[in-house]
Order: C-alpha cells, then structure tokens, then sequence
C-alpha cells in the first residue's frame, strides 16, 4: 500500500481483500491495537453495538421504527 498526504495527515487504501474480510463500510472506526516498528495491527470499534449493549444493561429501550441520523443529531 502506498503511504498519501491527506490534509495535515497521512493515509493508507486498504485493500478490498481486508475490507470484505473485516466487513468494512465507509464510517467505520478502526483502532491501532498493537504497532511495532514496521507493522500495525488494527481491529473495528464495534461503537454501536456497544452502545446498544450499555443501553440494554440499563434498561433502556428503543421505540420500534427508531434510526439514528447522523446529520439531524449535528444539525445547529
């Protein structure tokens, strides 16, 4: 993979390979579990379904047809 200049950072494709395997969609989170000098190990942040998990712990209940939108909850 070839190392690119986004913005004030840099970035890697992943290739589609990995991406099928690790289930990957646009949004996703990755987080750098393990990095040593010339290799990385990264896993996918299961936010939502933690969040769904610390939800049901407490209680709490979605209504039916809820869908979050990401847009209308940043809106200003």
């Amino acid at each position: 993979m070839q190392v690119s200049k986004w913005g004030n950072s840099l970035a890697v494709r992943l290739p589609r390979a990995l991406v099928e395997r690790m289930k990957l969609r646009p949004g996703d989170e990755l987080d750098i579990v393990a990095a040593g000098e010339r290799t990385i190990a990264v896993e996918k942040t299961e936010r939502k379904e933690g969040a769904l998990a610390r939800m049901a712990a407490r209680g709490w209940i979605l209504p039916g047809a809820y869908r979050f939108d990401r847009d209308a909850a940043n809106a200003r």
